[in-house]
């Protein structure tokens, strides 16, 4: 069975010990990166640029970020869905974030281990292709 697909554009954001920032939504148990659907007639850049405006208040420039493919995991936060995300990784200073919209909380996690439970997307594919793999999977459930 096909499973029913969910589109979506994230970002990577890194801090200057190499942890990456993660959020989780009001109501979910899995963190994710900053980002989501697009609006009709969006781009994968505008909507990057637009949900991380939204989600976490930090404003960015279309050169700023850098395609770093197109992956397809399970959906963290949506039963018998898979998410198709275009990510981005950010290229520039640290980001001072804050929790808008719809998130309850944010996280910098390490690649290689992680003390919150990962979406699938991230530990499966996302971590991999930046490099790291996550050690410790019994963190993700």
């Amino acid at each position: 069975m096909v499973l029913p697909q969910i589109h979506v554009s994230a970002v990577v954001f890194r801090d200057a010990q190499g942890q990456v920032l993660t959020v989780r939504k009001h109501g979910t148990d899995k963190f994710m990166f900053p980002g989501g659907k697009p609006e009709p007639g969006e781009t994968s850049v505008e909507t990057a640029i637009r949900e991380v405006r939204e989600e976490i208040g930090v404003s960015l420039k279309a050169k700023q970020l850098t395609q770093l493919g197109i992956f397809e995991a399970p959906a963290a936060n949506e039963a018998e869905h898979n998410v198709v995300a275009t990510v981005f990784i950010h290229e520039g200073d640290t980001v001072v974030p804050h929790s808008a919209a719809e998130i309850a909380e944010l996280s910098w996690v390490s690649p290689h281990h992680s003390d919150v439970a990962l979406a699938p997307l991230l530990v499966d594919h996302v971590f991999p292709a930046l490099g790291h793999d996550l050690e410790d999977s019994s963190a993700i459930s």
